[in-house]
């Protein structure tokens, strides 16, 4: 009786990669890996698509400005757009008042969006305005419909509207009346309604933690026991259908403990308040006043690869496009003479003296 021999490779297909397998929240990435949203179209292109989906994420605050409230209202935001649930634990009595904070998608009718094309884009621009002519339908981020979108642009001006808010499955949590134990059961039964059945990724949660090392919590003191819940935090997410991001004041940490934290992060991000009279800075840096704060990257998260992803910069300078979007943008060198704008060519001595009579070599 002739046997036959079953062919196996090491190279299989990813079954999650299909676009029929996946929410309109979720984005298949490189080997095998599903990215999620961070509100922040910039952001999500820096880190290659956005947050890898049972990662955690973690933000280290700024003392002199809550900067890193600006990509907790975006992450959160967003994944409420999406109709994904959300675990939000602050040290503030009150931490369902902070929803009435998160911005509103920005509407294709209100502004169109801006515009992030590459060179081979730019070249077919013109092709791409020809489809109205033969009779082609519009696609469905098109159609104004703002749920369909991977990741929308935000008004900070404008609260997110109510219709996100109503019928979603949405947990908040005051750390100053819960202790670690009671945090880590928290977010442990609900990482477990969002946990992977099989190859099939059917919604995303997402925890959102803030300031988690912060004074007011009674837990401010025990170093160990906040590292211990980070580990186990990092332990479900991983196993897991959703992701976490975490923010901490990290000038109360220890410099050993700090790095701890640092180090059990899978993407690891940073947000410092610029000093509104900086001359110094101001004269070296261009756009100087319409900056924001600056983002630090000094992590970002692999899955099942051990390939460094190679960034274009590490610090990113945050604006707000037409005052209410965010952007990020490269940190560019302003000219030798910021006051008067002169470059390197008009204030050599060289171009000086062209003028007057020819070069003398």
């Amino acid at each position: 009786m002739a046997t036959t021999k079953i062919r196996t490779s090491s190279f299989s297909r990813n079954p999650l990669s299909g676009p029929s397998s996946l929410d309109p929240g979720l984005k298949p990435g490189p080997n095998g890996s599903i990215f999620v949203s961070s509100g922040i179209p910039d952001l999500d292109r820096i880190l290659g698509g956005g947050f890898n989906l049972g990662s955690l994420i973690m933000v280290m605050e700024d003392s002199e400005a809550p900067h890193h409230m600006l990509l907790l209202r975006n992450f959160m935001a967003q994944g409420l757009v999406h109709k994904q649930p959300l675990l939000y634990a602050s040290p503030s009595k009150d931490p369902k008042g902070f929803l009435g904070t998160l911005p509103n998608p920005i509407s294709p009718k209100d502004d169109k969006p801006r515009e992030r094309l590459t060179e081979q884009d730019k070249g077919l621009r013109i092709a791409w305005q020809y489809k109205k002519y033969f009779g082609e339908n519009q696609s469905s981020n098109e159609s104004g419909d703002s749920k369909h979108e991977y990741c929308n642009d935000f008004d900070v001006r404008k609260p997110l509207e109510r219709q996100f808010l109503i019928g979603k499955h949405i947990d908040c949590a005051s750390m100053t009346e819960l202790t670690l134990d009671k945090l880590r059961e928290r977010c442990s039964s609900f990482v477990v309604q969002n946990s992977r059945s099989g190859d099939t990724i059917s919604c995303a949660g997402r925890i959102a933690i803030q300031s988690l090392c912060a004074p007011q919590c009674e837990y401010f003191n025990k170093d160990w026991d906040m590292l211990a819940f980070l580990k186990s935090l990092k332990g479900m997410v991983r196993a897991s259908n959703a992701v976490a991001i975490v923010t901490f004041p990290h000038s109360v940490l220890s410099s050993s403990f700090s790095k701890r934290w640092q180090h059990l992060a899978d993407t690891l991000l940073s947000v410092k308040a610029i000093p509104d009279e900086d001359k110094e800075l101001a004269n070296l840096l261009t756009g100087y006043q319409d900056m924001v704060g600056l983002l630090g990257i000094h992590k970002v998260a692999r899955i099942n690869t051990q390939v460094p992803m190679v960034l274009e910069a590490t610090t990113y300078s945050i604006k707000l496009y037409k005052r209410r979007s965010l952007t990020l943008e490269c940190l560019n060198q302003a000219p030798i003479d910021g006051a008067s704008g002169a470059s390197y060519g008009t204030s050599s001595a060289c171009s000086g003296s062209s003028k007057q009579a020819s070069l003398d070599f």
